[in-house]
C-alpha cells in the first residue's frame, strides 16, 4: 500500500520530532510500553525504530484497528508487535508495562472514558511506572493560547462530551490511582507533554 493510500493524521508528521525529543530521555529505562489510543499508528512508527532497546504496544478501539494494521504494515519494526484491541471504558487485556503513553487522546473521550482509563493504570503499571500524556490542557482553569480556546469550541459543537481537560482534574485522577506529576512540558502548537509517576501501589 503506498503512502497516499494510508489513514492520516497530519498533525503527527508535526508533532512527533518533539514529542521525541521528550521520549528518549523519558524512556531510556522502560522496557515496555503501552500507547492507548494508537490513533492511525503513525506514531508508533515512527518513534519505535528511534526507541530500539523496548518493545512498543500500539492499541486501539476494535472499530480502528484496522487503521494501524495498515501503518504497521506498511513500516514494520522488530519492536513493534501487532496491535491489540482495547477499549478504555470495557476489559483491559493482561499486560504489565513500564510506561503507558497516549497523545491526542483524553479530549476526545468523554469524561467518564477519561476517568476510566485513570482507574485502569494499576492493573497494567508496574511498580514505579509512568504516565505519558501529550495534548492540550487548561491550567488553572485557562487555555494555552487563544487557539486551544477555539479548538476546544469546536470540540464540543461535534460531541457536547468531548472537550480540553483540566489540568488539576487530571491530577486529581492520577493521585487516586497513586501516580505523582513529575513533569509538565510546553511543547509546539499549545499542547503539553505531562509525565505522572507510580508513587504506591492502590490496593485492585
Amino acid at each position: 500500500m503506498s503512502d497516499s493510500k494510508l489513514p492520516d493524521a497530519p498533525s503527527t508528521a508535526r508533532n512527533r520530532e518533539p514529542i521525541l525529543a521528550h521520549l528518549k530521555r523519558l524512556l531510556a529505562d522502560s522496557r515496555r510500553v503501552l500507547e492507548v489510543g494508537s490513533g492511525t499508528g503513525q506514531h508508533a512508527v515512527y518513534f519505535a525504530p528511534h526507541l530500539p532497546h523496548l518493545n512498543w504496544q500500539t492499541s486501539e478501539r476494535p472499530q480502528n484497528l484496522h487503521q494501524v494494521q495498515a501503518w504497521l504494515h506498511h513500516s514494520p519494526a522488530a519492536n513493534l508487535p501487532a496491535p491489540i484491541a482495547l477499549d478504555v471504558s470495557s476489559d483491559w487485556p493482561p499486560l504489565r508495562v513500564d510506561t503507558v503513553f497516549t497523545a491526542n487522546t483524553l479530549h476526545i473521550m468523554p469524561a467518564t472514558a477519561v476517568e476510566m482509563f485513570f482507574q485502569k493504570l494499576p492493573q497494567v503499571l508496574q511498580p514505579g511506572g509512568q504516565l505519558i500524556v501529550y495534548g492540550p490542557v487548561k491550567i488553572d482553569g485557562e487555555y494555552i493560547g487563544p487557539g486551544n480556546a477555539d479548538f476546544d469550541v469546536w470540540l464540543k459543537e461535534r460531541d457536547p462530551l468531548r472537550g480540553i481537560r483540566d489540568l488539576e482534574w487530571l491530577d486529581q485522577l492520577a493521585e487516586a490511582q497513586g501516580l505523582q506529576r513529575t513533569e509538565n512540558n510546553y511543547l509546539p502548537a499549545n499542547n503539553q507533554l505531562l509525565v505522572w509517576q507510580m508513587t504506591r501501589n492502590r490496593t485492585l
